[in-house]
């Protein structure tokens, strides 16, 4: 499903081997969450999603690492931290895309952005399939 939803919107996917069990529950073990259905459904196809000059989906191995370093970041006098957010993608100007997390699970399926220069977060998406369909096919902007 994922395969074909992503191909039929970007043009040179190139689609990683499916993550395996171990590989997930590392995720979560690593990063004391629970991850969103959605996300598992896709990483179960394929565990991350590259184009020719970026990724389009993080694989597991890089959601770990990026979501440690930016949870790492030290908070500013009006900048919050961005530790309530599961990153799965960047934006490719330092803005990330996530999902709301409270207490290690995720709230919702709203698919949110992290502004990198102010630390603000707003809704971008209702679901990860709108987001897709979205940012990769120009309808979403930031």
């Amino acid at each position: 499903m994922w395969k074909n939803y992503l191909s039929n919107i970007i043009e040179e996917c190139q689609f990683k081997a499916p993550a395996t069990e171990i590989e997930l529950l590392s995720v979560q073990k690593e990063l004391n969450i629970e991850l969103p259905k959605k996300l598992i459904e896709l990483f179960n196809e394929t565990n991350g999603v590259d184009g020719k000059y970026y990724s389009y989906i993080w694989s597991t191995e890089q959601m770990v690492r990026e979501n440690l370093s930016v949870w790492d970041i030290e908070e500013f006098e009006n900048y919050k931290k961005p530790d309530n957010l599961l990153f799965f993608i960047d934006a490719g100007n330092g803005d990330l895309f996530g999902y709301l997390i409270l207490n290690g699970k995720v709230q919702n399926a709203d698919i949110y952005v992290w502004n990198h220069e102010d630390g603000s977060q707003r809704i971008i998406a209702s679901s990860l399939e709108e987001f897709i369909k979205g940012w990769y096919g120009g309808g979403i902007s930031i």
